[in-house]
């Protein structure tokens, strides 16, 4: 397989910055990556929690997964070729979990893992979907991290990078260079404006990014106004069940 039509995924704890970088690959003109699938979790249940079931059928599991692969790449191949782009990626955070499906159906794809301060996480699940959300991401973000991880580490290094959101809006430039060195494309510095670019996302998303880049006075397409929010926004209890529950894993990945 080729560079070009390798596939990319792009995966992370939700509310650590995959749809910035979703919609900055979106703006490189080889690359298209659309709305989240997400099903692809719900494949993975099909040969393992239903295998009792559809093994029946008699087929081998490598038969589902080329039939699976044959699937989701069509799809993507075809909406990808509408939009004049060479490649596909797709971004669909929870996928984190399913890495070594995804690995099964697509032996040569490209993974790259966004990790943000889980802290700020945490606040961004607050402000986004509540205090109960927030609770559940104290245990949620490190699940991810670990999982992302072990697996990644199995991979070769051109097969598996990690992307630190807050280099990613402190040196955007720098970090998508390294980024589409990884994935062995060209520069092309449409990526550093991905609100000039056409993007299939939902009409919410496009005012509370508007929203947000009011609010922090910021002019550039990225704002660095969420970096260390946690630090205005998480009350005692919540600090106190992060650093409980994943301080240990925030340690290893350098935040203080």
């Amino acid at each position: 397989m080729t560079t070009a039509s390798r596939p990319i995924f792009v995966v992370g704890c939700q509310r650590s910055g995959t749809t910035l970088l979703r919609l900055m690959l979106d703006s490189h003109p080889n690359i298209s990556c659309g709305p989240e699938t997400r099903f692809l979790a719900d494949f993975a249940k099909v040969t393992e929690e239903g295998w009792d079931r559809i093994g029946l059928y008699g087929f081998p599991k490598s038969y589902w997964y080329e039939k699976f692969a044959e699937f989701f790449d069509s799809f993507q191949t075809e909406y990808a070729k509408s939009r004049g782009k060479t490649r596909w990626a797709d971004k669909t955070p929870r996928y984190a979990l399913s890495l070594d499906f995804i690995d099964a159906l697509f032996p040569d794809c490209q993974i790259v893992h966004v990790v943000r301060d889980g802290r700020d996480v945490v606040a961004s699940h607050r402000d986004r979907w509540g205090y109960r959300s927030a609770v559940k991401a104290v245990e949620k973000w490190p699940r991810y991290i670990r999982t992302a991880q072990a697996f990644g580490s199995q991979l070769p290094a051109d097969r598996y990078l990690e992307v630190r959101y807050e280099r990613l809006v402190d040196d955007t430039e720098a970090e998508l260079r390294r980024l589409l060195t990884f994935l062995e494309e060209p520069w092309d510095a449409a990526v550093l404006d991905p609100q000039g670019a056409q993007h299939d996302v939902a009409g919410q998303y496009r005012d509370r990014s508007a929203q947000r880049r009011e609010s922090s006075g910021a002019d550039s397409p990225v704002y660095r106004s969420r970096v260390g929010a946690h630090r205005r926004e998480n009350d005692p209890l919540l600090r106190l069940l992060f650093r409980v529950r994943a301080g240990k894993t925030l340690k290893s990945l350098g935040y203080r």
